[in-house]
């Protein structure tokens, strides 16, 4: 029985010092967040290469770490797009991938092909939208991408040819070591000025944008 209630002290102990290190961690990058704009880690959240969607001299960055295979990530789409529609010019939003699922590094090339023809966004939606059929996680299809695409009125061979760019390929390596660098594990995956979403939802995020907006008005 003793060596019971030792055990139980010991294992209550360590969970508060997990909590604390845990408290502790969080403090630490939300103090960092100060100096967001002047850190050299602004490249890590912002990056030159990445595509951004917004007011470009917005004081708040939205960056998102999305897959584009990725059911949670598709359906979190659609609010993502209402905060930058409630926040006009308040906010950019800055577009980051984890190609954690099997065809997912396949259709984000096509993704950043196409944006060299001007079609990003009505790619991304598009992909998005009938994501439930290439993507289906029990019979996936990608090749079925180019269809949807033909409507769009891309030029599908340019894009087949420019999906294999080196740039396009380091673009999607340099994202995946920055997502590591990050402790991205799961999409989607949000930082608000380089602060962490700590609980995943809709109002989690919105009033950590909200309280970003607050801290940095004029």
């Amino acid at each position: 029985m003793k060596n019971k209630n030792i055990i139980i002290i010991i294992a209550t102990v360590l969970l508060g010092i997990i909590y604390l290190a845990g408290t502790q961690a969080y403090k630490d990058q939300v103090a960092s967040n100060d100096n967001f704009f002047s850190s050299e880690n602004f490249e890590l959240y912002v990056p030159k290469h990445a595509m951004k969607l917004g007011n470009d001299k917005s004081k708040v960055y939205l960056t998102e770490f999305l897959d584009i295979e990725c059911e949670s990530c598709r359906q979190f789409y659609p609010y993502v797009k209402k905060i930058l529609e409630d926040h006009p010019g308040q906010v950019q939003l800055v577009i980051r991938y984890a190609t954690f699922h099997k065809n997912s590094k396949y259709v984000t090339q096509i993704l950043e092909a196409a944006r060299m023809q001007g079609k990003y966004w009505e790619v991304m939606d598009t992909l998005f939208v009938h994501q439930p059929e290439w993507g289906n996680h029990h019979n996936p299809n990608p090749e079925l991408v180019w269809g949807y695409l033909e409507q769009l009125g891309v030029d599908i061979a340019k894009i087949k040819e420019d999906m294999n760019d080196p740039a396009i390929l380091k673009l999607i390596e340099q994202d995946g070591i920055d997502g590591k660098q990050l402790n991205v594990r799961q999409t989607p995956t949000f930082f608000v000025n380089g602060i962490p979403l700590q609980e995943f939802g809709y109002e989690g995020l919105r009033d950590l944008i909200r309280s970003q907006i607050e801290k940095n008005k004029s």
